[in-house]
């Protein structure tokens, strides 16, 4: 199970990552950044595997890559909205972050609720709340993505075929 940390509307990737950090160059270094314009507790409230939910648009702003990767890196396992921006969803996909549109899902978990997420059913189990959220299920390629860390991974490791 997973615990949640909830965001509104909107969060774009400069609250995401901060530009100011953007000359780091050690990854996990910089996710220590992620969130703190936002949430300045937010590396003490994450624990490995946690989930952020969202509102409408996630990663909207600029189209920095930094952004989907330092969430990652942080070890948020997966982003669930109402709504991204597309250029936001494509770097999340590439990078091998795991993202859900779910409106139903994205209004009503709450903080600190725990999910379940089974990726290939398409489902969404709030175990806190006893209920459950359906989504369009992952197919198999990006099942592949996400495990493997990447569409690059995917690729060098010759399993994108």
């Amino acid at each position: 199970m997973s615990k949640v940390l909830k965001y509104g509307n909107n969060v774009d990737t400069d609250v995401i990552i901060p530009a100011r950090y953007l000359n780091i160059t050690d990854v996990k270094e910089l996710a220590m950044h992620a969130m703190e314009d936002i949430d300045s507790d937010f590396h003490h409230k994450l624990a490995l595997g946690d989930i952020i939910v969202a509102g409408k648009n996630f990663g909207c702003g600029s189209s920095r890559e930094h952004a989907p990767l330092v969430l990652r890196e942080s070890g948020v396992s997966l982003v669930i909205a109402e709504s991204f921006a597309r250029i936001f969803y494509r770097n999340a996909i590439n990078i091998g972050l795991a993202i859900i549109e779910c409106p139903e899902a994205s209004s009503q978990i709450q903080a600190g609720d725990e999910l379940e997420v089974e990726y290939q059913q398409g489902i969404i189990k709030n175990v806190t709340q006893g209920t459950e959220y359906q989504f369009t299920a992952f197919p198999e390629f990006l099942t592949k993505i996400i495990e493997n860390q990447g569409l690059i991974s995917l690729i060098t490791k010759g399993g994108l075929q």
